[in-house]
């Protein structure tokens, strides 16, 4: 019996691209995820002859081996994707959906792929990716009033808290978990009124923001600042949000947000909003970096590479 293998990053993006996807065409399928960070998620599974992925929201580049080990082994692969995505090989197999332009997520491809039939999914999808522009034109499209969405931009962001951590112990809830609950609603604002879920994150988001809030940059200019939070779970879980945060409040400005590990640091850049580009370029020119032109991250930061980092991001942001 063939296999269907659903793989997707556990953040907003890769939950509500999944989610736009399965209310069309349900299926039962493997669940393969994992926190935000965790990309290189393909080579967690043995795909056979006949078996289908459907792979979403995490770097081609990083996973292009694994991808075509499985197509070698005879199984079928969509991949959609708005990360740098390197060299991508032509196969029978293979269908691709990439685009790393800075004002598309996955969830948007998804939607493009899909005529706008899930258009409130990749309304979610898009705010919890920080693409505060992209959401709202959606939202229009949809004529959704205000409230409701405002309301999905919350509960975007809320799932997007949800996937940062170093490991699935810092999260408050399992991508997966989280994904089958909300794969029993079409409309994302019967899930925020009928499930705990939304205020349990949103209780959460903001309680681990006021912490992150109060600390002060460890370098500051005019064009970027970086910030260096400790090593703990609330640190972990508030990078991204804070970084989003600081994005939209100082749109003119790069932010970088250093969380302490053992042995360096985990990063998040965001370019400026009003300059979405430069955090892949940046975040390439270390060993565990990528992303996309808006923003980025790398996994590990060796202590020794700290001030080289802050010299490169102040290069990279200082036009």
């Amino acid at each position: 019996m063939n296999t269907y293998y659903d793989i997707f990053n556990g953040d907003a993006d890769g939950i509500c691209a999944l989610q736009q996807l399965r209310l069309e065409e349900p299926r039962a399928s493997v669940l393969v995820t994992g926190v935000k960070r965790d990309i290189a998620l393909v080579e967690r599974i043995e795909a056979e002859a006949g078996d289908q992925l459907t792979v979403l929201d995490v770097s081609f580049k990083t996973n292009a081996r694994a991808v075509m080990l499985a197509l070698e082994r005879g199984a079928r692969c969509r991949y959609f994707d708005h990360h740098h995505a390197g060299e991508v090989p032509a196969h029978p197999n293979l269908s691709v959906f990439l685009d790393p332009a800075p004002d598309i997520c996955t969830s948007l491809l998804v939607d493009r792929y899909l005529s706008g039939r899930r258009r409130i999914w990749a309304v979610v999808g898009a705010f919890g990716d920080n693409l505060t522009k992209s959401a709202l034109r959606s939202a229009e499209l949809l004529q959704l009033s205000p409230a409701d969405t405002e309301r999905l931009r919350e509960l975007g962001e809320a799932i997007n808290y949800n996937a940062y951590g170093d490991s699935v112990e810092d999260l408050h809830y399992y991508p997966a978990d989280l994904f089958e609950t909300l794969s029993g609603y079409a409309d994302p604002r019967e899930f925020i009124e009928a499930e705990p879920i939304f205020e349990v994150l949103r209780t959460a988001y903001f309680d681990d923001l006021d912490r992150a809030e109060s600390m002060h940059p460890a370098r500051a200019t005019d064009h970027g600042a970086v910030y260096v939070l400790p090593d703990a779970a609330w640190s972990r879980r508030a990078s991204g949000i804070f970084g989003n945060r600081l994005a939209q409040s100082q749109p003119q400005r790069a932010h970088a947000v250093l969380v302490a590990r053992r042995g360096g640091y985990r990063v998040s850049i965001r370019a400026p909003v009003a300059r979405p580009a430069g955090a892949d370029e940046l975040c390439l020119k270390f060993e565990s970096g990528g992303g996309r032109k808006g923003a980025g991250g790398i996994n590990l930061l060796p202590e020794s590479e700290f001030a080289r980092f802050v010299a490169e991001f102040e290069r990279q942001f200082a036009a």
